[in-house]
């Protein structure tokens, strides 16, 4: 995640962690919406792509990707 977003996200993380600073999210790029959890990571947050998500979108190691994500469960 862009640094300005993961600022934003991490103001509400203490509401929203289930441990280790872990926060459910839903997630839409292109036509594909999964459900993940974003990872902190170095100040900034983490957001793992299923294989199913990356095939299903074309998306490869180093792709930058419009996503949409929704904080919580």
């Amino acid at each position: 995640m862009p640094p300005d977003e993961s600022e934003l996200i991490h103001d509400s993380a203490r509401e929203l962690t289930y441990g280790w600073g872990v926060i459910p999210v839903e997630a839409t790029i292109g036509g594909t919406t999964f459900s993940t959890s974003l990872f902190p990571r170095d100040g900034a947050y983490l957001l793992p792509l299923k294989v199913a998500v990356q095939r299903a979108q074309g998306i490869g190691v180093g792709d930058a990707a419009d996503v949409r994500i929704r904080l919580g469960r």
